[in-house]
């Protein structure tokens, strides 16, 4: 159950600011737009000045003027005040040489192991949607501890995603390392409802932190396989005032926010 008041937020304002708080100084981070962009950008402003934001559109260290949010990793905004301007293929090197810390971004679907599904819905040969696909998702999830932000919804937290665009933890336990990923794997998924990890053994979701006003049934409910519940679950702080207000500032308009 939720609580009687109605919360001062939105709630892609609290996947930004939630996500934004796992996010530490001197990480080197691959972002993508959206609450990716704006979690990182939060994050530099109030506890990371050292963090590193990278696009695959090939920019490092980009800079993010409040009120021009970059419509995508290669629209011009994104260079502003950057430290360097690189070929995709030379990011993407980065994350095979270990220089990159964390990836961050979201997808159409999630299953119980933690794999990302941005391709398509349904079935391969008359899918029902078709979707973005990979760009650089799976090099991305193969090479780096990922977070995932997304909305908390039984139709995107599904057992098994009908296409595996960015590998998670695959078939759980040693699956991923089994198939030759030896770096990385899925860090944490924040959603409007809760944060999730991965058991250290099952490497299956798992609900560490719920939301204020959350509980543990609502996010069950909410998600089309079965959850394993931290027996030490705790309630995450709500945004602060500086927190909204600096996200806030970052995409007046309320493009990503809203």
């Amino acid at each position: 159950m939720t609580t009687e008041t109605t919360p001062s937020y939105t709630a892609s304002e609290l996947l930004a600011v939630m996500s934004g708080r796992i996010l530490t100084d001197g990480q080197v981070v691959f972002a993508g737009v959206g609450i990716p962009l704006l979690a990182a950008t939060l994050a530099q402003r109030l506890h990371g000045p050292g963090l590193t934001i990278l696009f695959e559109g090939g920019t490092i260290g980009a800079f993010v003027k409040p009120g021009e949010l970059p419509p995508s990793t290669n629209e011009q905004r994104c260079t502003r005040r950057a430290n360097m301007l690189l070929g995709s293929t030379d990011v993407l090197l980065l994350l095979q040489r270990g220089y990159v810390d964390v990836g961050f971004m979201g997808g159409a679907q999630i299953d119980q192991y933690g794999n990302l599904n941005s391709s398509y819905i349904g079935d391969p040969d008359n899918p029902t949607t078709r979707l973005p696909g990979t760009g650089g998702g799976n090099d991305i999830s193969s090479l780096t501890q990922m977070i995932v932000a997304m909305k908390h919804e039984k139709r995107r937290f599904v057992e098994t995603v009908d296409f595996v665009t960015s590998p998670g933890f695959l078939r759980g336990r040693t699956s991923r390392r089994d198939s030759g990923l030896v770096a990385g794997g899925m860090h944490r998924v924040v959603t409007d409802l809760a944060i999730l990890g991965f058991d250290e053994e099952a490497r299956r979701m798992k609900v560490l932190a719920l939301h204020p006003g959350v509980t543990a049934d609502q996010v069950q409910e909410n998600t089309g396989f079965e959850l394993l519940i931290d027996p030490q679950v705790r309630v995450t702080e709500p945004p602060t005032e500086k927190e909204l207000a600096v996200l806030r500032h970052l995409d007046p308009d309320r493009l990503y926010i809203a």
